[in-house]
């Protein structure tokens, strides 16, 4: 069983309760700083989602090396997308992080967070696609080097799926005009881990928006040397005396 099918069924386990022998226990590592540490951390969090409600529903599943992320619709508490990351040795995972936000939309284009392309293809091309990708991520989200656009995205052929945000260059401009109006501020700081399969790359960074301590997770889908579609989740990161676990978000 490839990685990625082990990603999936950890995540299936949320909903069926079905304990999986694909964790190696001893070894765990968890980055969701809103769970405990270890298997006790994980029957806590089992325990306190309800069971009629809770579901699970894997739109893209990825793998690059030792690991497996996925892009996921999930119900617990309401609708919330997120990105799961694993990593695993030996054929058990022993680390996991994630990024979830409350599932909103559609967009000014008609988009959800979830809908779109997900074939995978292009394989030959994943490393180059993740230079492209983390290129974008450090010239224009770090550095704000926003005569660099055209570089990296083809003006309106760019599907968007962040839930403020429209279509191409110009949904873009228009939001960041309207953020800039409300004096609200995105800035990010330090990129994390870049991950891809083919045409998909998956990057995780550390910043702020609106003044608060944030993660974002970003997926791109590229084509011919361009991010042609984008995906993504923002989560606040808590103050550490919340935090359930001493392992940081990243």
């Amino acid at each position: 069983m490839e990685n990625k099918q082990k990603a999936i069924a950890l995540l299936n386990a949320i909903e069926t309760r079905v304990h999986l022998d694909h964790i190696n226990e001893a070894k765990y590592v968890q980055h969701n700083l809103n769970i405990a540490e270890g298997p006790a951390g994980l029957a806590t969090l089992f325990s306190q989602l309800p069971i009629d409600t809770t579901k699970v529903n894997i739109i893209r599943a990825f793998q690059d090396g030792d690991y497996a992320f996925c892009h996921v619709d999930y119900n617990f508490f309401g609708p919330k997308t997120g990105f799961d990351i694993f990593r695993f040795e030996d054929g058990k995972a022993v680390e996991h992080w994630d990024n979830l936000q409350e599932t909103s939309g559609p967009n000014p284009s008609g988009h959800t967070m979830t809908d779109g392309a997900t074939t995978i293809k292009d394989l030959d091309k994943t490393e180059a696609n993740k230079t492209l990708a983390r290129g974008f991520v450090e010239d224009i989200l770090v550095q704000g080097k926003m005569e660099r656009l055209n570089s990296y995205i083809d003006g309106e052929n760019y599907t968007q799926h962040n839930p403020q945000i429209g279509d191409g260059l110009s949904g873009l401009g228009k939001a960041m005009d309207h953020m800039a109006s409300q004096g609200i501020t995105m800035q990010y700081d330090t990129i994390h881990l870049v991950l891809g399969e083919g045409n998909f790359v998956l990057t995780t960074s550390e910043g702020y928006f609106a003044g608060k301590h944030t993660s974002f997770y970003d997926l791109f889908r590229i084509e011919n040397g361009k991010i042609i579609e984008h995906w993504d989740t923002i989560e606040e990161i808590p103050s550490k005396e919340n935090w359930k676990n001493n392992n940081g978000k990243f």
